[in-house]
C-alpha cells in the first residue's frame, strides 16, 4: 500500500508543466505507480483548463488560406515512418527481474552496468544529462545504507519490495523527499529485498564510521 506522496503542490505543478525537471521525473515516476496520484493529477490538468479557457469566448473562422493550407497537406505524399525500437521496462540483476514505471523506462538504455557493493547492496548509475545523478539501488534482505544526512535534496521512489530508515517503514510506489533535517540509514528486512531509484543534486553526508569503508559506495553517487 503507497502510504507517501509528492506533495499537492508538486502534483499542480506537474499538471501544469512547471515542475523542476528532476522532480517532473520523480512525480512522473510515482503517478505511474499511484492510482491516489493520477486521479489528482487529471483533476489538476481539468482545473488548469478550465482556468485557461474559462475567459476565452472568441472563435476563429478558417479562411481561405487555412483551406489552401489544408488541402496541400492533405495531397501531400506519404512518406515512411521511421521502425521504433520499443522500449524495455524491465531491469534485471542477478536472475531478478523488476518491472519499471513507464516514466524510468525510458531510461533503460542509459542504465549502466551493475555494481555489488558492501553491505548486501547493489547499485546501478542512470545517465539523466545535465538532470541530476541517479541511481538504481538494491538492497538485498539484510542489506543496509550507512547513517547519512544530506547536503542538498534527495528523491527516492520504492520500485519493489520494502524498506525502512528509522524514520517510517516504506512499500512499493512510496515517495520520499529528503534534506539536511533528516539523517537516516535505510535498510531491507524483506525477503525479496528492496530496489529503490534515487536521485540526489548533493552529495550524502555520512554520519557513521562505516562510511569510511565506502569509499567505493559514495564515489558511486558522486563523481
Amino acid at each position: 500500500m503507497i502510504n507517501f506522496h509528492p506533495d499537492l503542490v508538486h502534483l499542480r505543478a506537474f499538471a501544469q508543466g512547471t515542475c523542476p525537471t528532476n522532480l517532473a521525473l520523480m512525480v512522473s515516476a510515482h503517478v505511474d505507480m499511484c492510482p491516489r496520484c493520477q486521479a489528482l493529477v487529471m483533476q489538476a490538468q481539468e482545473e488548469i483548463g478550465s482556468e485557461v479557457f474559462s475567459g476565452s469566448s472568441e472563435v476563429i473562422d478558417p479562411s481561405p488560406d487555412y483551406n489552401d493550407m489544408l488541402q496541400q497537406i492533405m495531397q501531400s505524399p506519404a512518406f515512411e515512418v521511421p521502425e521504433v525500437k520499443p522500449i524495455s521496462n524491465i531491469l534485471e540483476l542477478d536472475g531478478k527481474r523488476f518491472e519499471l514505471p513507464r516514466a524510468l523506462a525510458r531510461y533503460s538504455e542509459k542504465t549502466g552496468n551493475w555494481s555489488r557493493l558492501v553491505g548486501k547492496l547493489w547499485q546501478a548509475p542512470v545517465d539523466l544529462g545535465q538532470e541530476g545523478q541517479a541511481n538504481f539501488i538494491y538492497m538485498e534482505k539484510g542489506g543496509k545504507v550507512p547513517e547519512h544526512t544530506h547536503k542538498g535534496t534527495e528523491f527516492t521512489l520504492v520500485i519493489d519490495g520494502q524498506f525502512s530508515d528509522g524514520l517510517a517503514d516504506y512499500d512499493c510506489g512510496d515517495f520520499t523527499i529528503m534534506d539536511s533535517t533528516n539523517k537516516h540509514m535505510p535498510f531491507s528486512e524483506a525477503d525479496e529485498g528492496c530496489l529503490v531509484f534515487t536521485m540526489v543534486d548533493k552529495p550524502l553526508y555520512f554520519t557513521s564510521g562505516l562510511a569510511r569503508l565506502l569509499n567505493p559506495f559514495s564515489q558511486l553517487f558522486f563523481k
